[in-house]
């Protein structure tokens, strides 16, 4: 039941960052969510793009450590680690 937990948390982390970036993209530009995306990743700010849609990893966390889920809350810390070491290589 741990790792399913586990994995639980780091889908959440994956699922939070993505609407980050789509809020981010959809309120704050002009271009449409896949259009923004490229035209991050054209002009080399992609990583700058995951790391504000990481924001919401935030929310998220703070949400599963109220309801006493730790270990779903190691699982957004993981991605969150893992959207690190992604942005820094993009």
């Amino acid at each position: 039941m741990n790792k399913i937990d586990l994995l639980t948390g780091f889908i959440i982390g994956i699922l939070a960052s993505i609407l980050g970036s789509f809020i981010f993209i959809t309120f704050f530009t002009d271009y449409t969510f896949l259009g923004g995306v490229q035209v991050m990743k054209f002009e080399g700010k992609l990583g700058k793009l995951i790391t504000l849609g990481s924001i919401l990893d935030l929310v998220a966390f703070a949400i599963l450590l109220k309801l006493n889920k730790e270990l779903m809350a190691r699982g957004v810390v993981l991605a969150v680690i893992i959207l690190t070491l992604v942005s820094l290589f993009v």
